[in-house]
């Protein structure tokens, strides 16, 4: 994983705080290689809380992980309770760490 260790704990309090509910946060994409150069941040996100207004929990979500991480290249997957399952979240999981 090429976050460091600051900037994995800051990613996990951060949608911790905007979600206000359990969740999980896996890293994937290219900075979950050790191997790999560049690349920009993909998170996925996943909880059981189902969220009337998805898009604007997942825009806070975005906009609270830039005034955190700094203004970097962000993807944020948000999979919450009321979301249809799809191959991305598998891969995701599959190829990513869980922070």
């Amino acid at each position: 994983m090429r976050l460091t260790p600051d900037q994995a704990q800051i990613t996990k309090s951060t949608v911790d705080r905007v979600l206000g509910a359990e969740n999980r946060v896996w890293l994937f994409g290219s900075l979950a290689d050790d191997d790999l150069r560049g690349g920009d941040i993909d998170l996925l996100v996943e909880t059981e809380a189902k969220y009337p207004n998805r898009a604007k929990v997942l825009c806070n979500l975005y906009g609270a992980l830039i005034l955190a991480l700094g203004d970097r290249k962000l993807d944020v997957l948000l999979k919450d309770g009321r979301t249809a399952d799809a191959p991305i979240f598998g891969i995701a999981k599959r190829t990513g760490v869980l922070l």
